[in-house]
């Protein structure tokens, strides 16, 4: 039936914490994906909800570790995110990351992670890759991506690596507008291709494309619908014979342009075989199906095309499905237990190493200068980064951190617009992301430090020119990297590994 074919191929968000009469009717009736935000609070017993409808749903969800996290949204991240892991530079570290985030996943009973993001971020001007990426260059980002990826499947949960073919040198964020690669074709074959190269040979099993518009590969519209790039390119070129998913496609990028329902059409032609589409209703699903169905029937969307697509999907959940039986017969005879009634048991073998995350960021922490707290400091946000599910009075990140170790830390936040608060008496600490894409920002940290030499900062993007009596470098926003900065500032001697420049207590 081709409406159940068409559903196979859909992966939806929607709304609340558990799952709506809609999505559960849909999953009944043949629909083959679900994606999980943190607006969903992400829980096992919400899995199974979906799980209950359709045994073998590929549900799916961002946790990349780090900024990106869906999972961990509300206390933030265990896990610093790829550019610290870039900064440790240990392959060992990196797998073993990689495995941990899986592992985490996997307890949820969770197929498909879309994660890591394999860009290079060549620009350092980029809006929404940034910290997400390994590095600046693509040696450096294909090898972490290989590792990450081995750590993550070892896990039992099937990895992404995105978005092809890739968004590291844009200044633009394709959630608002579609955004142009201007690279030659030799010269994003040489940089931004290497890591897909390698996600493959690693096994990824699926892999997502960006919004991006890339003349040099195809100057007709945006990869997610290019034959060119999806079909000639990753399938022909590279040899990629694993799941290739959209990035949502409600995304100003590409739904500026289209519906939603042409632009599953679209994708689905180019050679995609999901559809994400991460914010969508009843309705919205219905038309969708039906934009597909009249697209095979009208012949501009070969039946043979949805039909792989929806085999490799399948193959996703059965991949999964495999690991899953697995894990729960190594948990039975480890512990008598007949594990979970679907995927993954919530814990035992399978259970997340938590501790490698602080090693990670403890071995990312970069620090110029020796000025350290022996008094709970003044704490000062500049442009500060929110998760979704914490509100402004929450303490999170650094200052939380800091709060643990000296009671009675104060906070404010200034965003763009704000005036600056006058400092009070005592020791200060500045905490920037990216300062260097933000004038405002470094125009602010230029007047405080100078009116308080004193002060110390702390970056959580991508770095700038240090400034301040010390001058930390977490290289990323996660639980784990506000707890190693907080170590070092007041707890010296537990934080040694930190790399440093300049004279040090």
């Amino acid at each position: 039936m081709l409406s159940q074919l068409a559903l196979s191929v859909l992966q939806p968000g929607f709304d609340g914490t558990s799952a709506p009469d809609w999505l559960r009717r849909a999953l009944g009736q043949g629909l083959g994906g679900a994606v999980l935000f943190a607006r969903n609070l992400p829980r096992r017993e919400l899995v199974d909800e979906l799980r209950a409808e359709n045994a073998d749903v590929v549900v799916a969800i961002d946790e990349e570790g780090g900024v990106v996290t869906r999972l961990e949204a509300v206390a933030g991240s265990s896990f610093p995110g790829n550019r610290a892991l870039g900064v440790a530079d240990s392959l060992d570290l990196t797998r073993r990351v990689g495995h941990a985030i899986g592992s985490l996943v996997g307890s949820h009973d969770i197929t498909l992670n879309y994660a890591p993001s394999a860009d290079v971020n060549a620009n350092p001007a980029n809006p929404v890759i940034g910290v997400r990426s390994f590095g600046p260059t693509a040696e450096l980002v294909a090898r972490h991506t290989a590792a990450w990826i081995e750590g993550h499947q070892s896990a039992g949960v099937a990895a992404c690596a995105k978005h092809f073919p890739g968004h590291g040198d844009t200044v633009t964020d394709s959630h608002l507008a579609l955004p142009t690669v201007h690279a030659s074709a030799e010269l994003f074959h040489e940089r931004d291709l290497p890591p897909f190269r390698a996600a493959i040979e690693a096994g990824v099993k699926a892999i997502m494309c960006g919004h991006l518009l890339i003349p040099a590969l195809d100057p007709s519209g945006p990869a997610t619908l290019s034959r060119a790039i999806l079909t000639d390119l990753l399938r022909g070129e590279l040899g990629f014979e694993g799941m290739l998913v959209t990035d949502a496609i409600e995304m100003k990028a590409v739904a500026a342009l289209h519906s939603p329902g042409e632009i599953a059409v679209r994708a689905l032609a180019a050679g995609c075989d999901a559809i994400c589409v991460g914010q969508t209703t009843e309705q919205g699903l219905a038309e969708i199906v039906e934009a597909v169905v009249a697209a095979v029937r009208d012949g501009s969307l070969p039946e043979e095309r949805l039909a792989e697509a929806s085999a490799r999907v399948a193959a996703v959940a059965a991949w999964y499905g495999k690991g899953a039986r697995a894990t729960e017969a190594a948990l039975h005879a480890a512990t008598g237990s007949p594990g979970a009634a679907h995927g993954r048991a919530a814990t035992g073998p399978g259970s997340p190493d938590l501790a490698v995350g602080l090693e990670a960021a403890r071995a990312a922490l970069t620090v110029t200068g020796a000025a350290r707290l022996t008094a709970p400091p003044h704490v000062l946000e500049i442009n500060p980064r929110l998760n979704l599910a914490v509100g402004p009075g929450t303490p999170t990140g650094l200052t939380a951190a800091l709060t643990e170790r000296l009671p009675g830390t104060t906070r404010v936040r200034v965003a763009m617009g704000d005036d600056l608060p006058p400092l009070p008496e005592g020791p200060v600490v500045l905490v920037v992301h990216d300062a260097a894409r933000h004038p405002w920002v470094r125009q602010a940290l230029a007047g405080l430090t100078a009116a308080r030499p004193d002060a110390i900062v702390v970056e959580t993007g991508i770095p700038d020119t240090p400034v301040g009596a010390s001058y930390l470098e977490t290289h990323g926003i996660s639980r784990a990297s506000a707890i190693a900065a907080a170590e070092w500032l007041a707890e010296p001697t537990t934080q040694a590994d930190a790399h440093t420049t300049g004279e040090t207590a």
